[in-house]
Parts: structure tokens; sequence; C-alpha cells
């Protein structure tokens, strides 16, 4: 557990340093939610896998975003999956400009808690939607990367049958900015 508070508090301070949160870069694109605290709960664990969660979506919130923003995409993304490529959890695109807020609970595409227009894609659990964190026992520490993108155009013109790849694709070309929090978890 000290091993897990000290990688923690590196990773933020890394984040804190990559993305500009000190008071002097206060229009700095920021990504915040109101629900995580560092490590996962029961309420972002997947429901499924020997995890016993509600493998419910944080609420996220965006601030500053860079002129010329048409569009945002947020996914979230496990790089210690032991896959040799990583894991997609969530990839939520065509989120309307105007939109700087995802309540609690918008990856349950069943809730219908996302903006109109805006479009749940295939995860690497094989469906549209959240997949909470629940990594495979003895796998160590993963870190999970929630990152909010800024978009130069209004739709990528993909749809929620669209693999994690061809979204980081096009997510790749289109980005302005972005913005990332994380929050571990360990089985």
């Amino acid at each position: 557990m000290k091993q897990f508070k000290k990688m923690q508090s590196i990773i933020m301070l890394v984040i804190c340093v990559m993305f500009g949160t000190s008071t002097s870069a206060q229009n700095t694109f920021t990504l915040t939610s109101n629900n995580l605290q560092g490590q996962a709960t029961s309420k972002e664990r997947l429901n499924s896998s020997g995890c016993n969660g509600a493998s419910q979506s944080p609420q996220l919130s965006w601030k500053n975003a860079p002129e010329g923003t048409k569009s945002f995409a947020i996914t979230m993304f496990d790089p210690d999956a032991p896959t040799g490529s990583g894991w997609w959890h969530w990839v939520i695109f065509d989120i309307p400009a105007d939109v700087n807020e995802l309540a609690s609970g918008a990856g349950t595409i069943s809730a219908k808690l996302t903006p109109k227009g805006a479009i749940q894609s295939l995860t690497d659990f094989g469906v549209a939607g959240y997949g909470g964190s629940c990594p495979p026992i003895n796998t160590g520490i993963h870190q999970y990367i929630i990152t909010v993108y800024a978009l130069k155009v209004d739709k990528l013109g993909l749809n929620s049958s669209t693999l994690p790849p061809g979204v980081g694709f096009n997510l790749f070309k289109n980005t302005i900015a972005k913005a990332s929090l994380v929050f571990y978890d360990q089985y």
C-alpha cells in the first residue's frame, strides 16, 4: 500500500506538470471528477470477471477548451492490461462543443444520460458503453487514464460499431488539445 501511495503521488505530480495545473495556468484545458479520488471505488469497478462493482462511469467535467473546439471525445484506457496493447474501457465521441460535463452513469447506454448526438462505440469488452476497472489477479496496480479530447470537427464520421483503434486514429487526426486524469485499481 505504501508503494501504491508513493506511485500515486509521483503520477499526480507528473500530470500536474504535464497539464499545467498550477495557479499561473488558469486557462489550461482541464478535466476533473467529483467521484474519483485516486483509487477505484465499487461504483467504477466492473461487475464481472471476479469484481463486484456497479460499473458506473464517473462524473466528469472539463473547462477552458481551446478556441476552435467543435466537439469533444472521451476515452478510458488501461495501459497496464496484460494484453501487449492495453485495454479500452470507454470510448465516447461527437459530444457537442457546448457540453462540458457528463453525469455519473452516462456510460450506461440504457440510462440515456449522454448529450444528444454523442456516440459510445465498442470497447475491448466487445460492447459499447462504459466497462469498469477490474485488473486481472496478480497483475499489480493498474492505472486507468480518462482523457477528454477537444476536437476541430463537429463529427468524427464514425458509428457505435467502430473499434477503439479506428476511433483513436480519428482522434489523433482531429485533436486540438486533451486533458487527462488517472485513477488506480488492483485486484
